[in-house]
């Protein structure tokens, strides 16, 4: 990656950061995302505790995929940082990981439920339920916690990126949702709509719950993703 490239992911990933509190995702500084340059080996993420309203490129913590240190920036990176470099490593194909403990996502994944799928809103994005994890045992808790909570969604989607791909999020069991996507925005959006459809299935819950027909679910997630895609228009200037 170029360094025009490299300033480019930095501004994707600041702005990725700060859209957290915009879209209502976060309290205080309760989320993160990073941006992976694969290239280089490396990827940027927001430095720990830092408000958002404060937050700057400036203040971005550039870290080795290998072995997690710190190349760039004066700052302690985000304590997530480990899974999200988990999370880059077993998905190679992954360019973005958000964290957020936003509301009614945070409800599901404290109640060890996965968020079903009750509706189109939830199959234009994630192609079957969003799951949850197994609970941290003692011994995961006690070393190598951050990178245990990136191991456990790594296993219980089995390491499969086809998977990781068709349902781009998940709850870790008592904590809160992860995100990812081919770009640092992509993982954001996800968290977005994950947490949006969250709201939407706790509502549904309560008025009774209603399995809708999977050929109509099977046809929203197929029309924007896939050979047949044919949601949306290209970006401008594109061929």
């Amino acid at each position: 990656m170029t360094a025009t490239a490299r300033a480019a992911l930095r501004r994707e990933v600041l702005e990725a950061n700060l859209r957290i509190p915009a879209t209502g995702l976060a309290t205080l500084t309760w989320g993160n995302v990073s941006g992976v340059d694969r290239e280089a080996g490396v990827f940027v993420i927001k430095p720990s505790g830092v408000p958002y309203e404060r937050l700057t490129e400036h203040d971005l913590v550039v870290v080795a995929l290998d072995d997690g240190r710190v190349v760039e920036g004066t700052l302690r990176p985000s304590t997530d940082t480990e899974t999200h470099r988990c999370l880059y490593r077993a998905f190679p194909t992954i360019g973005g990981v958000t964290h957020t403990h936003s509301t009614h996502a945070v409800a599901f994944a404290q109640a060890r439920r996965a968020i079903p799928v009750l509706g189109t809103t939830h199959a234009d994005t994630f192609d079957g339920p969003v799951p949850v994890t197994e609970v941290l045992t003692p011994e995961q808790c006690a070393r190598d916690y951050e990178f245990h909570t990136g191991q456990v969604v790594v296993d219980l989607l089995g390491g499969d990126e086809a998977r990781a791909e068709a349902v781009p999020g998940a709850l870790v069991a008592h904590h809160g949702p992860f995100t990812w996507g081919a770009t640092a925005t992509a993982s954001l959006e996800h968290a977005v709509v994950l947490e949006a459809v969250a709201e939407m299935a706790l509502h549904t819950l309560a008025l009774g719950r209603v399995e809708p027909p999977q050929h109509l679910l099977d046809r929203h997630y197929t029309r924007k993703h896939g050979p047949g895609a044919y949601y949306g228009n290209p970006a401008p200037g594109a061929a």
